[in-house]
């Protein structure tokens, strides 16, 4: 079916990041992958390039427009490349952080942060998650406690995308102890400078090797009352707003990357021979190729349709939860299916396919688990069906 989601400033925007990609990140993204950590100076390239800052407002250096589609056209070409591993920390310093400080930020906040991730000189990064406490962030530890006119923060948290090449991070905190942690939590904005700051181990994972992942922690790290991110004690509702944003980034990922499988597949079974045909001649391959191209079509109907709720504001919490559940679920059959069609080169990682394979995992884990997001769909249907 004829997609109508983009218009000519979408795809004047995917020639000009198909051009950056294949000039500045595919040349380098096998040795990027073998030092786990990217070139930070693809970054500024990346900003020079118009190919970051979209969403950030105009005073700030940035293009001013607030439109998710930019999003998906940019993950699209970066799936079809097989480059994800490489460019998933815009996702956080460009998709996430920023929306944090248009919204919650002072006029000085913004024009310090939004001014440097605008032109690639700052790299942002959010720190949510804790050695023991994952998806659930109501169990954070990590406390920020009042001492004169600053406030001091000690804890630890893990897993921080952009971690090593951060300048800043916007830190989660308890700072009200006797209230319930969705109503004494808060957001801080704390410069990697800041002395007690230390990021961590560079951690070595099962796939998405270029990207820059550290664990991070705070050792009485001192910031001034400035330093407030929104409203005091109200940083799990700051984070609540902010979240279906991050799990739509997650959900159209993974549509991009399911439909980049899909095609990867259908080039090379109608060109790898076998028992005197092609391997797509076989019925088996053409109705796996079938079922599969069926289910993205009519998950891309979906992530179409969320991506339009939320530049109009109103995607909802357990919408973006079933965007970000069903599209990493899918993302990850597809692809293991898929790979099954290569048979041995499919588990090479010459081929773009395997490294997918390797990669997509996470997509289920992050941005809160699937089975959390269950949960949240699940409470939704619960509460809709009592008030009957």
């Amino acid at each position: 079916m004829k997609r109508n989601l983009y218009n000519d400033d979408h795809e004047a925007f995917r020639s000009s990041v198909a051009a950056f990609l294949d000039r500045e990140v595919v040349p380098h993204f096998e040795q990027w992958e073998e030092d786990h950590l990217v070139d930070r100076q693809m970054w500024r390239r990346a900003a020079q390039s118009g190919i970051i800052g979209i969403s950030i407002p105009e005073e700030f250096g940035g293009s001013g427009v607030a439109d998710f589609r930019f999003e998906m056209i940019r993950s699209e070409e970066i799936a079809r490349r097989g480059v994800s591993a490489a460019t998933s920390g815009w996702g956080v310093s460009d998709g996430i952080v920023p929306g944090y400080l248009i919204e919650l930020g002072t006029q000085a906040q913004k024009q310090k942060y939004l001014t440097g991730l605008t032109s690639g000189d700052m790299i942002g990064a959010i720190a949510m998650t804790e050695p023991n406490a994952g998806s659930d962030l109501q169990n954070i530890t990590t406390k920020a406690v009042r001492d004169g006119e600053d406030w001091v923060i000690n804890g630890a948290k893990t897993f921080i995308t952009n971690g090593i090449h951060c300048d800043f991070v916007i830190v989660v905190a308890r700072t009200d102890f006797e209230a319930k942690p969705s109503q004494g939590t808060s957001l801080f904005i704390v410069d990697a400078d800041a002395p007690g700051f230390e990021k961590g181990r560079k951690l070595k994972k099962l796939g998405m090797d270029a990207q820059d992942t550290a664990e991070l922690s705070f050792s009485d790290v001192r910031v001034p009352a400035e330093a407030l991110l929104g409203e005091l004690n109200q940083g799990f509702i700051h984070l609540m707003v902010n979240l279906p944003t991050e799990r739509l980034l997650i959900g159209s990922g993974s549509l991009a990357a399911a439909r980049a499988a899909l095609e990867w597949t259908a080039e090379y079974v109608f060109e790898r021979p076998a028992f005197g045909q092609t391997i797509g001649d076989f019925q088996n391959t053409r109705f796996e190729l079938a079922e599969l191209e069926t289910r993205v079509d009519a998950f891309e109907a979906f992530i179409d349709r969320c991506a339009l709720a939320l530049n109009d504001g109103e995607l909802t919490a357990v919408d973006a939860a079933k965007a970000k559940y069903l599209g990493s679920d899918l993302e990850i059959e597809v692809v293991n299916r898929c790979l099954q069609l290569f048979g041995g080169y499919g588990y090479m990682l010459e081929f773009p396919i395997a490294r997918a394979y390797k990669d997509n995992r996470i997509q289920a884990i992050f941005g809160g688990a699937n089975e959390v997001m269950k949960e949240l769909i699940g409470r939704d249907i619960a509460k809709r069906h009592r008030k009957r």
